[in-house]
């Protein structure tokens, strides 16, 4: 018989994440496929831990995946707590260090120090080079979302307040139909007007479904794609005519800005933009295409105002699905598990890198790939004094 896969769900340590890499709904099809699973203790993971005890995985105290055997791969979704320790297991999340974010190095340089390895969730292909698994669409839609609560409360001389999770999305649009009302009344035409870039990806019909559902007309949203943004260069006066900027796509390398300081102060009191959401939040990217901020938000302080210009706010929060965290959660997951099925058995210290080569083709190809993709960020990072 061969042997059990083992697989060790770690808690989430960042403030206000409620999302689950695993749910038990998927936990449970694993454990029939012939996984071990240790679910570790999370008192604010959306998922209760007797819901994954009823399915067979075996529960952990919070925050003990060090002490896992090594060959035990670590799931999770958050970057780990830094600093930290080396790290030595072969760990499954999202990193944030393979497009040069603030302190990538010292990301890769502890799986060097530990002999670790990171399968990076950005990063998880198919053969076609698409994607297996994202929470975009979940971004996109609680990113407008916010947006809208953030311009209502904007437009009666408010800041947005700390938010927290919503038990589903039917309670969510409660809020985005009234915000849009009080946005509407408090404009002389009676329209609210949004702007969508990436609006062909998942995150931005995410958004643009948030926006319809929330009760916006369909020329009141504006759609853009790659289409338009290379028709001509930013910066776009046409974010400054919206009330509403969305954020949505995927940065790989230097664009020009879509919006910046100069095309704000020409725009001056004939601007209507009053909220940008940049749900890619490329922050600390050096490439970043919305330099008129700096920091990233948080669910405690979802908004930051803008320097020097007036009624004009930025969402910035690198993890908005937790705003819906048991519907993203089962999305990302469902679409996660065909791949973790192939997840490649850890045999000692010499057997990671040679069964990734035996899955190089065929079902196991996704982890392979993830792999070469590592070594390839990690000898970069070598490079730069890992």
């Amino acid at each position: 018989m061969a042997p059990a896969q083992p697989l060790w769900l770690r808690c989430e340590t960042k403030t206000a994440e409620h999302r689950s890499a695993l749910t038990p709904t998927t936990a449970k099809k694993l454990i029939d496929a012939g996984f071990d699973i240790t679910v570790e203790r999370d008192p604010q993971r959306i998922f209760d831990d007797s819901e994954f005890e009823k399915v067979g995985c075996h529960l952990a105290d919070y925050h003990t995946w060090p002490s896992a055997p090594r060959t035990t791969p670590i799931l999770g979704l958050k970057e780990l707590d830094t600093p930290g320790p080396d790290l030595e297991h072969t760990h499954i999340q999202f990193a944030h260090c393979y497009k040069q974010q603030d302190g990538w190095v010292d990301v890769l340089a502890r799986f060097k120090r530990g002999g670790g390895k990171l399968y990076d969730l950005e990063f998880l292909e198919d053969a076609n080079g698409r994607r297996v698994a994202a929470f975009g669409w979940h971004a996109g839609f609680a990113g407008a979302a916010l947006g809208l609560l953030a311009l209502a409360e904007q437009v009666q001389g408010r800041q947005l307040g700390k938010q927290t999770m919503y038990p589903n999305e039917s309670s969510l649009l409660e809020q985005t139909r009234a915000a849009v009302e009080t946005i509407r009344a408090h404009r002389s035409d009676g329209r609210v007007t949004s702007l969508v870039i990436g609006a062909l990806g998942r995150c931005g019909r995410g958004a643009i479904d948030c926006l319809e559902k929330s009760g916006f007309k369909a020329d009141e949203i504006v759609r853009w794609d790659i289409q338009e943004t290379s028709a001509k260069s930013g910066p776009y006066q046409e974010i400054a005519n919206s009330d509403l900027f969305i954020n949505c796509i995927y940065l790989s390398k230097k664009i020009p800005p879509f919006i910046n300081r100069d095309l704000l102060a020409a725009a001056g009191s004939q601007r209507r933009l009053g909220m940008i959401v940049d749900v890619s939040c490329d922050t600390t990217n050096p490439n970043n295409p919305i330099p008129v901020y700096s920091v990233n938000t948080t669910f405690e302080k979802p908004t930051v105002r803008v320097d020097g210009v007036d009624n004009l706010e930025v969402i910035s929060i690198d993890h908005l699905p937790t705003l819906l965290p048991r519907e993203s959660s089962e999305a990302f997951s469902h679409d996660l598990l065909p791949s973790l099925l192939q997840l490649p058995l850890i045999q000692g210290d010499d057997g990671p890198d040679a069964l990734a080569q035996d899955h190089a083709e065929g079902e196991g190809a996704v982890w392979a790939r993830a792999e070469k993709l590592f070594r390839h960020h990690l000898a970069e990072a070598e490079k730069n004094g890992a």
